[in-house]
């Protein structure tokens, strides 16, 4: 979701519960997204890959340390008074118990939003690495963002609170009801093809249209055949298939031994982390082998889709 979103869901949420400081929860609510701020630890090191956008700060360890650390920063009276001036609104916060508790609430509705867009984020680093997502929303959302912006617009300009308030159920309304569409049409998606070829499984992922879906079909992991579906037109189009793993000038023993030493890698596993179905081409030279990973999906990947490494 978008950083406006991010913002209007947690403020939104408090003041229809009538709470005090209700700006706490909404700074709680984008705190987390300055992690592109960290960005750039992520390409100095691979060790440190999960420093990226919806990395270590989406989480929820993580996203409470984040959100004590930027509600400290904003409650500064230096910086609070320079950006109170330049956007001529009232935004001071004090820094305390309660005010940190209503900004992990809004933490919660950060990595809530997020876990429904495809892509997913870490929720139990640093406990685990896994991504999880319900796979919803696309990754951002360009009408929900427009509308996000005009409602904060609204909520900006001085006029009567209650044509502030009916922006802010509309748009929680809004939210609820593209959601309630994109749960139906991937269920639908889902259920309107039929499996062939030995294909046993098969999922569908979130575009940047709502009807239209990237599905994935699979036969226990060793091949994989991926198209996009509009369920407005009952079409397909971009069918590929996939082998798990191809093989070529070498036996299959030596090459299980070569994709092990490279899973180890940490390239291999900053790729793998950031895309969610690889495959795998292996090809024997004079001195080891050339291990190539492929993305299959391409959906809200992060970097090259394609990563080669040379092992023993």
């Amino acid at each position: 979701m978008d950083l406006f979103t991010h913002f209007i869901v947690p403020f939104a949420i408090l003041t229809f519960l009538k709470v005090k400081n209700r700006l706490a929860g909404a700074f709680g609510g984008i705190s987390i997204d300055f992690d592109v701020l960290l960005i750039g630890i992520g390409f100095l090191s691979s060790e440190l890959f999960i420093f990226t956008h919806r990395g270590i700060t989406h989480s929820f360890v993580f996203g409470f340390i984040t959100a004590v650390i930027f509600l400290y920063i904003i409650s500064r009276p230096s910086l609070n008074g320079l950006i109170s001036h330049i956007i001529k609104r009232d935004i001071s916060v004090d820094f305390n118990v309660r005010n940190v508790l209503l900004a992990y609430f809004g933490v919660l509705t950060h990595l809530f939003l997020d876990f429904l867009t495809t892509g997913g984020i870490p929720l139990l680093y640093p406990f685990s690495l896994t991504r999880f997502s319900a796979n919803i929303y696309y990754y951002t959302d360009f009408i929900t963002t427009i509308i996000a912006l005009v409602v904060l617009i609204i909520l900006y300009i001085r006029i009567n609170q209650k044509y502030k308030k009916i922006a802010m159920v509309a748009f929680l309304i809004m939210l609820i009801l593209f959601g309630g569409i994109r749960v139906y049409e991937k269920m639908d998606t889902i259920q309107s093809q039929t499996l062939e070829d030995g294909f046993t499984y098969i999922t569908a992922y979130p575009t940047a249209d709502m009807f239209t879906w990237t599905v994935m079909e699979t036969n226990n992991g060793s091949s994989y055949r991926v198209y996009n579906y509009n369920n407005l037109q009952k079409s397909i189009s971009g069918v590929s298939d996939y082998q798990n793993l191809t093989i070529t000038n070498g036996t299959y023993a030596s090459a299980q031994e070569a994709i092990k030493y490279a899973n180890n890698l940490l390239d291999v596993v900053k790729f793998k982390w950031n895309h969610m179905y690889t495959v795998i081409n292996a090809g024997k030279v004079s001195d080891g082998w050339n291990i190539t990973y492929i993305d299959i999906m391409g959906t809200n990947s992060f970097g090259a889709g394609e990563l080669t490494v040379k092992t023993p």
